[in-house]
């Protein structure tokens, strides 16, 4: 009969419909990006030349150079408008106050023995660290897309192929966080709170 009762009222997480649709955007985008990113892959690998490792067709989209190229940028363009768009809410609502690393953080993981203090430090230190990590996957994104009219950007990174290798490393830390900020995401709030970015 209590634990019926404490359910009723338990308050449950909630979230704006623009964090939802930012969400599932990103998903959606970021996956078609990978999979159209490793078709490419296959058909100019990175690493090793040709007889680098190749992808099997199930896990790569667009099924030949051109055709994994188009979908990549189609994705790219929207995962771009969709971060510019959510960067934008985050400034007029203010939510960057809560969800951003702060000098507090980085003194909680120093001094506080609080567990639910340290989940919510390092969620914030994760969540603000994704920004560089995405910031130079499309500065290095647009340097492979237009090389000649960025070739400055080619420049910065010393030469085409560092460019690429830049570029095809930001795929795992792209992953890295995602399963990092899930977790803590559940350390933080439970099933409930992950349900409600989407639901």
């Amino acid at each position: 009969m209590t634990s019926t009762s404490d359910t009723s009222k338990r308050k449950f997480p909630t979230q704006s419909v623009a964090a939802k649709v930012f969400h599932w955007t990103n998903i959606i985008s970021l996956f078609v990006m990978l999979t159209s990113g490793l078709q490419i892959y296959n058909a100019n690998p990175v690493f090793g030349g040709r007889s680098s490792l190749h992808i099997p067709p199930i896990f790569t989209l667009g099924g030949w150079l051109a055709g994994g190229r188009h979908w990549h940028f189609a994705a790219m363009w929207l995962f771009s408008l969709n971060l510019l768009c959510y960067g934008i809410y985050v400034l007029i609502s203010r939510r960057w106050l809560h969800r951003f690393a702060s000098s507090k953080d980085l003194q909680a993981l120093r001094k506080t023995n609080n567990s639910k203090r340290l989940v919510y430090a390092w969620h914030r230190i994760v969540y603000t660290s994704i920004i560089p990590i995405l910031l130079l996957a499309l500065f290095s994104g647009i340097g492979m897309y237009k090389p000649a009219q960025f070739s400055w950007i080619v420049s910065l990174f010393g030469s085409w192929q560092a460019l690429r290798i830049v570029h095809f490393s930001s795929v795992p830390l792209v992953i890295s966080f995602a399963t990092l900020h899930s977790w803590l995401g559940m350390k933080a709030g439970g099933s409930e709170l992950t349900e409600s970015m989407f639901w």
